[in-house]
């Protein structure tokens, strides 16, 4: 079982001078779901390298048992630090993708062609791909064998306005996730701000917000086990 995660490349908050990247929980719990399942994950991201960790993500309440765990884990934390170019991954190599959220993807994995390729590809295939909190962002502008936007029509989750607007950046980000969501024909759900919500709709899925990635790991690997009965 190999398992590809993508996380963004992009450090910058908008034009607030602050910096941005991926919320380490979301990147943290699902791979440790992964791990301990015995998978085989590969971490790439577009400039490839150490990808840029929002600062917010460490701080004290923000901290989970996956996270700790990740701070004392040298071995993930080596792996973090040299994560593939994406241009140099191919979708046929793995099983299945997940995309960590935090701002970062808003920036540069909506937009970036490789990325795009890869989910079209990935989906097309059958294969599980998975997004939680702001990195639905992704498929934005990624489109389903017939040429309709990715998510039309499909059951669908992602980071809330209301939740946005909680942390003050509504008027800080490119796009709001749930709005692109719908704009492109998605069936848009949510629960109350923070809490774990993930959806599935036959190979694509999404979670809410950080609380969701554990759930949408743990979704990937059920529609693995499924797919290899």
């Amino acid at each position: 079982m190999k398992i590809l995660m993508v996380l963004t490349s992009h450090d910058k908050l908008g034009d607030t001078g602050k910096k941005t990247g991926f919320w380490l929980e979301e990147f943290a719990a699902p791979y440790y779901v992964f791990k301990d399942a015995g998978a085989e994950i590969t971490l790439a991201s577009p400039k490839g390298g150490h990808p840029p960790l929002d600062p917010k993500s460490e701080e004290p309440e923000s901290q989970t048992e996956a996270t700790i765990r990740f701070q004392q884990d040298k071995e993930a934390q080596a792996a973090l630090a040299n994560t593939l170019k994406l241009s140099s991954v191919s979708g046929e190599d793995y099983d299945a993708v997940f995309y960590p959220g935090g701002h970062g993807p808003l920036w540069d994995l909506s937009d970036d062609l490789n990325s795009i390729a890869l989910i079209e590809a990935m989906y097309a295939a059958g294969k599980p791909v998975a997004a939680v909190c702001h990195a639905p962002g992704v498929f934005r502008n990624t489109k389903s064998p017939d040429g309709s936007p990715l998510v039309q029509g499909k059951s669908v989750t992602g980071f809330a306005n209301t939740e946005e607007e909680a942390v003050g950046l509504t008027n800080i980000v490119p796009f709001l996730v749930e709005d692109e969501l719908k704009k492109n024909g998605g069936k848009y759900s949510k629960a109350d701000n923070w809490q774990s919500y993930t959806v599935s709709d036959r190979n694509l899925i999404t979670g809410q917000n950080p609380a969701s990635s554990e759930a949408g790991a743990k979704a990937v690997l059920q529609q693995l086990s499924i797919e290899s009965r």
